[in-house]
C-alpha cells in the first residue's frame, strides 16, 4: 500500500471525495452543510476548461434550491429570458425543417407560479460545466468542514473494519496518507476508485467516436435568422452537425464525427450558412458509452456519477443523474457518522441508485435511437426544390417532431423516479405508479420524490422542509403522532414535525400523514400511524 514516506504523513477526515467535478462538489457541499468533515481532492490543477455538460435539469435545480444555491446557479448561467427552442434546419441561416419551442427560465417560472398541481418546483438551467465547477468550488471552499485540494491524485487505498487509508500524491511534494471513515469516487468514467475495487461496467461501450469543438462567435446569437434557441441540429448527412449554445451566448459547441480536428472548423462554418467571424478554441475527441457499474461500492468505498454510470449525453442524464447519486449518499453518510444511521442506510445507496442508473442508461439509449431514426430519413436531395426534396424534408421533420421529444420532454425520467424495493422505504401493497413514465406524474407513493405544492401564503412546501426527516401532518388530521416522535428520539434520529393546515396540499398528497426523508423522498404515508410504529422508525433509519 503506502510507501514508508507516505505512511509518515497522515491526514484524517471523515469522508475523502476523489474528483472535483460538479458531482463531487455537490457531494462535498451537502456533506459540509451537514457538518461532516470532508476532504475533496482533484488531480487536475484547475477546474475544467471545457463545456462538457451544459444543462441542469429540473430535479437538479430543485436539489440546488434545497442546498440554497439555485439562484446563484441561475445568475451564473444563461440569462433567464433566453428561449430554450430546438431547431432542425439546413443551416443556422435556414430554411427551418422543424421547430420545437420551449419556454425560457423566466417563462417557465411564471408557469410554475401560476399552477398548483403537484408539478415540478424549478425549471431547467443552461450552465456550462466550465462555469458551474468554479461556482460550486467557491461555495464549498467557504464551508468550515470542507477542504478542497486541486493537483492531488489518488494513488491507492486499502480499507479495514474501521476506516479507509488512501495514498495521495500532490503534483508538487511528497505523497501522504489520508485516513477516512469513508471514501467516495466521483472521478469520472475512467474512475481509479472503481478500477481498484474491481467493479465491472455492464452494457455497451465504445459505441461511436465523436469530436466536440468549442467556438467563440460573439455576434452569432444576436444574428441567427431562424430564431434564438439552445440546440440546432443541421440536416446535412452523413455528419449531422449538432450546435449547442453555451451559457455566455458567445460560445458554442459542435458535435460531429469529423475525421480530423481541423475539419471541425469547416463544419461549423458550413453550419452557420452566413459569413460571420469566429474562433475555434478547442477540439476534443470523446466516445459514446451506455454502461452501468455492476454495483456502486464495496464496504466503506462508494462510486458516484460517471464513475458508476456512463450515458450518451442525449437527454442530459449524465451529470444530473450523478447529482441525484450525491444527495442520496450524502445524508446517509452523515447519519451513519452521527451514529443514528443503521447498517441498511448506506447499503440502500446501491439498492436505490443503481436501478436509476440502469433506467437512465435505457432512457439515454431510447433518446439516441430516436435521433438516429430521424437522421435515417436524410436523402442527398434534401435541399432540392423538387417534389422528392420536399418529401424528404417533410418526412425528416415529422420524425424529428416525434423522436426529438424523447430527448427534451422527459420530466418523468428526470424527477419522477421512485425507489422501488428500497430497504429504507415502507412497503405498500400494490404495484404503484409506473416508475419509468417519461412524463412526470405527481405521487406520494413511498419511494417517490415529494410533489411540490404552493401553500396559501405563496410559499413552496418544499422550502419548509429542513435537513432532517419530516413528518408532515396535513389537513384537519387529529391523529396523534407522539409515538413516532418518541421512537425517533429513542434512536437519536432527527425528526421535525410540520403541521400544514392547507386543503390543497391535502388534496394533492391524498393522505393525512407523510414521513419524508432528508432528500425529500417519501418513506411512508397514511391517514394514521401504522400499528407497528417502531418498525416504521427502524426501517426509515436503516435498522431492519
Amino acid at each position: 500500500m503506502a510507501s514508508s514516506e507516505a505512511a509518515n504523513r497522515v491526514a484524517e477526515t471523515q469522508v475523502l471525495i476523489v474528483g472535483a467535478g460538479p458531482v463531487g462538489l455537490t457531494l462535498a457541499l451537502d456533506l459540509g452543510r451537514r457538518g461532516v468533515r470532508c476532504l475533496l481532492i482533484e488531480r487536475n490543477e484547475t477546474s475544467i476548461q471545457l463545456p462538457k455538460m451544459e444543462r441542469c435539469n429540473a430535479r437538479t435545480m430543485e436539489i440546488y434550491r434545497q442546498l440554497g444555491i439555485a439562484e446563484q446557479v441561475r445568475d451564473a448561467g444563461l440569462p433567464r429570458d433566453a428561449p430554450m427552442d430546438v431547431f432542425l434546419a439546413l443551416s443556422m441561416a435556414g430554411p427551418v425543417l422543424a421547430h420545437l419551442p420551449y419556454p425560457s427560465v423566466a417563462q417557465a417560472k411564471a408557469e410554475i407560479a401560476a399552477r398548483n398541481d403537484g408539478g415540478l418546483l424549478e425549471p431547467y438551467q443552461i450552465i456550462s460545466q466550465y462555469t458551474i465547477e468554479p461556482l460550486l468550488r467557491s461555495i464549498v471552499e467557504k464551508l468550515p468542514s470542507a477542504t478542497v485540494r486541486f493537483g492531488c491524485e489518488l494513488i491507492s487505498f486499502e480499507q479495514d473494519a474501521d476506516a479507509v487509508s488512501a495514498v495521495v500524491q500532490p503534483l508538487r511534494g511528497a505523497p501522504y496518507t489520508v485516513r477516512a471513515s469513508y471514501l467516495v469516487g466521483c472521478d469520472g468514467g475512467s474512475s481509479a476508485v472503481r478500477k481498484q475495487l474491481g467493479i465491472r461496467l455492464e452494457g455497451d461501450g465504445n459505441i461511436r467516436k465523436l469530436r466536440q469543438a468549442l467556438f467563440r462567435c460573439d455576434d452569432l446569437y444576436g444574428r441567427i435568422p431562424i430564431g434564438k434557441g439552445r440546440h440546432y441540429h443541421i440536416a446535412e448527412g452523413p455528419l449531422f452537425p449538432f450546435l449547442i449554445l453555451q451559457d455566455s451566448t458567445r460560445h458554442w459547441t459542435v458535435h460531429a464525427a469529423a475525421s480530423s480536428d481541423a475539419e471541425m472548423a469547416q463544419i461549423f462554418k458550413q453550419s452557420l450558412g452566413m459569413p460571420i467571424p469566429f474562433e475555434m478554441l478547442s477540439v476534443n475527441e470523446w466516445t459514446q458509452h451506455l454502461l452501468c457499474a455492476e454495483h456502486y461500492g464495496d464496504g466503506r468505498v462508494f462510486i458516484v456519477g460517471d464513475a458508476a454510470h456512463l450515458v450518451i449525453p442525449t437527454g442530459g442524464l449524465g451529470m444530473n443523474t450523478g447529482v441525484g447519486d450525491a444527495v442520496d449518499l450524502s445524508w446517509k453518510l452523515a447519519a451513519t457518522l452521527a451514529g443514528w444511521g443503521g447498517p441498511q442506510l448506506l447499503a440502500s445507496y446501491d439498492a436505490e441508485r443503481r436501478p436509476i442508473g440502469v433506467r437512465n442508461v435505457k432512457a439515454s439509449r431510447a433518446a439516441m435511437t430516436g435521433r438516429l431514426g430521424w437522421r435515417a430519413a436524410y436523402r442527398p436531395n434534401i435541399a432540392e426544390d423538387t417534389p422528392e426534396g420536399t418529401a424528404t424534408r417533410t418526412r425528416m421533420a415529422a420524425l424529428f417532431d416525434t423522436e426529438q421529444r424523447k430527448v427534451t420532454e422527459i420530466s418523468g425520467v428526470e424527477a419522477g423516479y421512485r425507489y422501488v424495493d428500497s430497504p429504507i422505504v415502507w412497503a405498500e401493497s400494490g404495484d404503484g405508479p409506473d416508475p419509468d413514465n417519461p412524463s412526470y406524474v405527481p405521487t406520494t407513493w413511498p419511494g417517490a420524490r415529494l410533489p411540490h405544492v404552493w401553500l396559501k401564503d405563496g410559499s413552496a412546501l418544499h422550502d419548509h422542509l429542513g435537513p432532517n426527516y419530516t413528518l408532515l401532518c396535513l389537513g384537519a388530521t387529529h391523529s396523534s403522532t407522539a409515538s413516532l416522535q418518541e421512537c425517533f428520539r429513542d434512536l437519536r434520529a432527527p425528526l421535525d414535525v410540520l403541521e400544514i393546515a392547507d386543503q390543497k396540499a391535502r388534496e394533492i398528497y391524498d393522505c393525512d400523514l407523510l414521513l419524508v426523508r432528508p432528500d425529500l423522498h417519501v418513506v411512508w404515508r397514511g391517514n394514521r400511524l401504522p400499528e407497528d410504529v417502531a418498525r416504521l422508525a427502524l426501517i426509515a433509519t436503516g435498522r431492519i
